[in-house]
């Protein structure tokens, strides 16, 4: 039997993060008053996912009951397939201390699909351990074709620069474009089909502790990232059979199973662990109405946690417009040195700190104490500016990974060609100000 649900339209979400969620494809579907009946309804099997440890606080607990025409059981034994772009090791090479910046990644002359098109440019830590993260780009113009793929060593935070993205999961279908994220949890089996035809992005692949809105503090109740703009896909499942293949990505490596129907065949679901989506331009971005650029903690998007208070394995921060408007201020970022380690990509527009080189689909590492800040006509420029007069950062989305732990580029990062060897210049131009006869 081939059968598919109808694709849900573009509005069918549900809104919240790490909320508690219901959804069904079919009526009946969710069991009533309990989560394991002896017979599910339809025939369907129950099965749970858990991402986080059985034990930990309900607040931070997340798992799904899945209600699945198959268990996820059946397939035929993984065998190693070959690795291609993508890495978990990042200690093949040393890590330098320059400032590096990549030119973006380009589209592939022969047919790629979104996992063959994965290239890892850093990281840290290890999936083993559950600590640390990978940072990857993708360049695809192909869609998944017989194909599904999962993630067993950290979930995916998925940010597209080129190109949309259709997410076919066991959850449901996630739409996303330029401008918009989606996080995919861990073992949860997608497929992605590209509307456009063709797709480029980054990934970050997030091994620690799940990612999470950050509490806002003095803050107060509201700004930042609100929950309610984080949209959780309804049910939406494929009773189809065939000859396909299951790609797993486990302890680093990449395995291949023969599996005899499509994996995405839950017919319903409830909990809190699901893949979601999230529109950038919905960020609500807080700035100095005096004086002084305030650190950019105040664009954090999304954190995972570490075991120390105050100090995340892994922040997502992202550079939206917004308005300027601090007196007698260098408004741009300041130079500076940072304790942690800082991986950003430009999705749209121009960045504000740099004038030229730092272009859409682009990436740059500046590593713990490593001194980067705005190029040299930036820094003329904004040096000069009118600051009684707010101005608009107006054409312009650029973000942040950043770790409290060394981001490791691999080394086919370094050997790219895409690597700007030249990046250091923008800062030999700068001029001495200095005079200790003129204050």
């Amino acid at each position: 039997m081939n059968h598919a649900a109808p694709a849900p339209a573009e509005a069918l979400y549900q809104s919240g993060f790490g909320n508690e969620f219901s959804t069904e494809a079919l009526p009946g579907a969710l069991p009533v008053g309990q989560n394991s009946p002896q017979r599910a309804p339809y025939g369907l099997y129950a099965e749970q996912i858990s991402g986080t440890a059985f034990t930990a606080p309900r607040s931070h607990n997340r798992r799904s009951w899945l209600y699945r025409i198959r268990p996820s059981a059946v397939h035929m034994p993984f065998a190693p397939i070959e690795n291609r772009g993508i890495q978990s090791r990042f200690d093949e090479t040393a890590t330098p201390p320059n400032q590096l910046r990549w030119d973006p990644l380009p589209m592939p002359t022969e047919p790629t699909d979104f996992i063959d098109g994965w290239v890892t440019m850093a990281g840290n830590g290890s999936p083993d351990a559950m600590s640390g993260c990978a940072i990857h780009v993708y360049a695809a113009n192909r869609s998944m074709q017989g194909r599904f793929f999962y993630c067993a060593d950290g979930e995916l935070l998925i940010v597209p620069q080129q190109g949309r993205l259709r997410l076919a999961t066991e959850f449901g279908i996630v739409d996303i474009e330029p401008q918009e994220i989606a996080i995919v949890p861990r073992g949860c089996r997608f497929r992605v089909e590209l509307p456009d035809g063709s797709a480029r992005g980054y990934i970050c692949e997030n091994y620690g502790a799940l990612l999470r809105l950050p509490d806002l503090g003095v803050i107060g109740s509201n700004g930042l990232a609100n929950p309610r703009d984080f949209l959780i896909p309804h049910a939406w499942y494929e009773d189809v059979e065939g000859d396909f293949e299951l790609v797993a990505k486990f302890s680093g490596n990449l395995w291949s199973a023969r599996i005899g129907h499509s994996p995405l065949d839950v017919v319903a679901w409830h909990g809190s662990y699901a893949p979601c989506k999230y529109d950038l331009r919905r960020f609500n971005a807080i700035g100095s109405i005096s004086y002084d650029h305030p650190d950019p903690s105040i664009f954090l998007v999304l954190q995972s946690p570490s075991d120390t208070p105050g100090v995340d394995t892994l922040d997502f921060v992202i550079f939206p417009p917004r308005w300027l408007t601090a007196e007698n201020t260098f408004r741009p970022p300041w130079f500076h040195r940072n304790v942690a380690s800082e991986f950003m990509g430009l999705i749209h527009g121009a960045y504000d700190a740099k004038a030229e080189g730092f272009v859409p689909g682009g990436a740059s590492l500046h590593n713990c104490m490593s001194g980067h800040g705005p190029d040299a006509q930036t820094f003329e420029k904004a040096s000069a500016a009118d600051t009684s007069k707010p101005t608009r950062v107006a054409d312009t989305m650029a973000f942040m990974f950043e770790t409290r732990n060394l981001i490791k580029p691999t080394r086919a990062a370094l050997d790219s060609a895409q690597l700007q060897a030249e990046y250091f210049e923008c800062w030999q131009t700068i001029k001495k100000n200095f005079s200790p006869d003129s204050r």
